[in-house]
């Protein structure tokens, strides 16, 4: 077991969760991310809290329930990690955790190198700050439109709230993920049209060696063309998966495409959408999947106003 990754652990629970020697740490993993969870666990014990490390099978899809006795476990502690091969942010179990007062960390995918470098290195304090402005400015508009090369995505936000995912989560009921920043929002279902072009990463796919073009209809994905669309719209199945679910804009300088999508949606310059669920942040589609697409160097406009040029926030 690396001692360095469990120093980084000990300050992600520390700064990123303030974790107390008081209190109860429940690490969540699946048998691939083992290795990393139990890094987690030994930094816990380290830390004096009341630590429980609980293995999973791998779920088959990001979205997708854990088994009930450790949604039971995480909604009883005081802090969960979640370190998954598929991400479980958008959970009921995630949900009810953070609404019994559970502080939550979802890990999606992290690897031991995302573990050292990257993302995980930010200042919080300074990710904090550009998030809760990002979110701001999407509280406080009612219409979005994203432009790259010639496409245009455009969706109504109008009655929904900007989402943060700063990275600290100190108080009750906070979570989100870790790496983090971005702000997000739940387009309004039925609302979106036009085409964008993804030539990031996608979720379950990894980073992209040649752009794949989503078209959405009516809030609904129509068509994905380009390398990975059939296994997008395979992985998004047949039903409200393949709805418009999730806008959000990166917030960490420090973050890089990995192919990771924890990693690559938290890019500064990028945007991302998501098909899928969205009932666990303000919308109302519950597809038991969520898969994201990231955007790298758009322009974005709120409300026709020009907030984001080539990947730039004005």
């Amino acid at each position: 077991m690396s001692e360095q990754r469990i120093t980084i652990s000990m300050n992600v629970l520390k700064d990123c969760l303030g974790l107390g020697s008081h209190e109860q740490l429940v690490v969540v993993a699946d048998d691939d991310k083992r290795e990393l969870a139990e890094s987690v666990y030994e930094a816990g014990k380290r830390l004096g809290a009341e630590t429980v490390l609980m293995i999973m099978k791998e779920r088959t899809r990001s979205g997708e329930e854990p088994p009930a006795a450790i949604a039971e476990a995480m909604a009883k502690s005081d802090v969960a990690v979640c370190i998954t091969t598929h991400s479980m942010t958008h959970t009921a179990a995630r949900k009810k955790a953070a609404a019994a007062g559970t502080r939550v960390a979802t890990m999606p995918g992290m690897t031991d190198d995302m573990f050292s470098q990257g993302a995980i290195t930010a200042d919080y304090g300074q990710v904090k700050i550009l998030t809760e402005q990002v979110a701001a400015l999407l509280s406080g508009s009612r219409n979005v439109r994203i432009e790259k090369d010639g496409l245009s995505l455009s969706f109504s936000t109008e009655g929904r709230e900007g989402i943060l995912s700063t990275g600290l989560y100190l108080n009750p009921g906070e979570s989100g993920n870790l790496p983090s920043g971005e702000g997000y929002i739940a387009p309004l279902e039925g609302t979106a049209s036009g085409s964008i072009r993804v030539d990031g990463s996608v979720a379950g796919i990894g980073a992209l060696r040649s752009p794949m073009v989503l078209t959405v209809e009516q809030g609904r994905l129509t068509a994905a063309e380009g390398e990975g669309g059939d296994r997008l719209l395979e992985m998004l199945g047949a039903g409200d998966g393949r709805l418009l679910g999730e806008f959000g804009i990166g917030t960490n300088n420090k973050a890089r495409i990995t192919g990771v999508v924890l990693e690559d949606e938290k890019v500064y310059g990028t945007i991302h959408v998501a098909f899928g669920s969205n009932n666990t942040f303000g919308g109302v589609v519950a597809a038991g999947v969520h898969i994201d697409a990231v955007v790298m160097k758009p322009d974005v406009y709120l409300d026709d106003k020009l907030i984001m040029r080539g990947g730039e926030l004005l």
